[in-house]
């Protein structure tokens, strides 16, 4: 004769709970954690931590704004276009270009600088600041 129900279910397959797909998800305890306590049934929840929180809790994932990005490399590759469209302007050798008006807000370090650049944008790598004043140009940051 079994002394527990521990000993009493050892071998049986479900313990008790007839056949193998009964007791399978969480629709059997009536959903998952707190699901369906929407009712004033139970004071406690509404005593603790200010009041009840139904649903889902914790971190939130929330997406990062893309920052828009251009090599100074490529934008010594189309000076002339920029010029051409009035984008950029030469004023002697130094040419200026604000690259709110291209939709950048940040200028990398990668490529070549062969002029001299006066250069405005949200944010500069260091890389592309220290190639932009070897060349004796500026980058403002607005």
């Amino acid at each position: 004769m079994p002394v527990n129900k521990r000993s009493k279910y050892r071998g049986s397959r479900t313990c008790g709970g007839g056949t193998h797909k009964n007791r399978r998800g969480a629709g059997n305890r009536g959903g998952r954690g707190r699901a369906g306590l929407n009712a004033h049934r139970f004071a406690k929840f509404y005593l603790e931590d200010g009041g009840p929180v139904y649903g889902k809790n914790g971190f939130n994932h929330s997406p990062r704004v893309p920052v828009r990005a251009l090599d100074i490399g490529t934008i010594n590759q189309m000076v002339d276009e920029l010029i051409a469209n009035s984008v950029a302007t030469k004023d002697g050798d130094t040419i200026t270009l604000d690259t709110a008006l291209i939709d950048v807000d940040k200028v990398l370090g990668s490529g070549r600088v062969t002029a001299r650049f006066n250069i405005t944008a949200k944010a500069f790598s260091e890389q592309a600041k220290a190639k932009i004043e070897a060349m004796g140009g500026q980058a403002l940051i607005v």
